[in-house]
C-alpha cells in the first residue's frame, strides 16, 4: 500500500480522519452510505488494510473491502475461514459508520465478518473505533455494535468528525 499516512500511536481521531478521506473516494449513489475503514496493527502502528464502500466489484461495503484486501494479500486462499489467523493480534478496525447487521443485498453483514475474524485459538478483531451509528435510512435500528458486544469486541466512539461523517455518507442521498 502506498501512499499511508503517518498517524502517531493510539492517535484515534487521525486514524477516523484518515477513514474518512476513504469513504470520499466512494462513490455517491442515493442507495448507499459512503463509507471508510482502516484495518490497523495497533501494537505495532501499523496500517494493514483499507477499503471504501463500492471499491471492490459488487455491491461491497468498507470494512468488507479492507478486510478482502487483506486476506487477499497475506493468505492463500482468502475463501478459508482459517486466513482470520493471519490477522496480527492487537489488529482493530476504524470505520467511519457502525457496521452492518444485515444485508439486503446478499452479502454477508460487515458484522459476521468482524465475527468471522475471532477463534478459539486467536483473538481476531478486538475493537471497533465508530465514528458515528447508521442512520436509520435502510435498516432499522442497525444493532452492530450490539452484536459485536456481545461477542466481546469492544465498541469505541471517536468523537469530533460525525458532521463531516454523515455528510459524506449521505451525499449520493441528495441525488434521488
Amino acid at each position: 500500500m502506498d501512499n499511508l499516512p503517518d498517524i502517531a500511536p493510539l492517535d484515534h481521531l487521525e486514524y477516523m480522519r484518515y477513514a474518512l478521506s476513504l469513504a470520499r473516494r466512494s462513490p455517491p449513489k442515493p442507495t448507499n452510505f459512503r463509507v471508510g475503514a482502516v484495518l490497523v496493527d495497533e501494537a505495532a502502528n501499523q496500517i494493514l488494510s483499507t477499503g471504501f464502500t463500492l471499491e471492490l466489484p459488487g455491491n461491497t461495503h468498507a470494512e468488507q473491502c479492507a478486510l478482502h484486501k487483506f486476506f487477499a494479500a497475506n493468505a492463500k486462499d482468502p475463501a478459508d475461514e482459517q486466513t482470520a489467523l493471519i490477522l496480527p493480534s492487537h489488529t482493530v478496525l476504524y470505520t467511519t459508520m457502525e457496521p452492518c447487521q444485515s444485508r439486503s443485498a446478499g452479502n454477508v453483514p460487515c458484522v459476521d465478518r468482524i465475527l468471522g475474524t475471532l477463534s478459539s485459538s486467536h483473538p481476531g478483531i478486538q475493537t471497533v473505533y465508530i465514528g458515528v451509528k447508521e442512520p436509520d435510512t435502510f435498516v432499522a435500528a442497525n444493532a452492530g455494535q450490539s452484536k459485536l458486544g456481545q461477542a466481546g469486541i469492544v465498541c469505541m466512539h471517536v468523537p469530533g468528525l460525525e458532521e463531516e461523517i454523515l455528510q459524506t455518507a449521505t451525499e449520493g442521498h441528495r441525488m434521488a
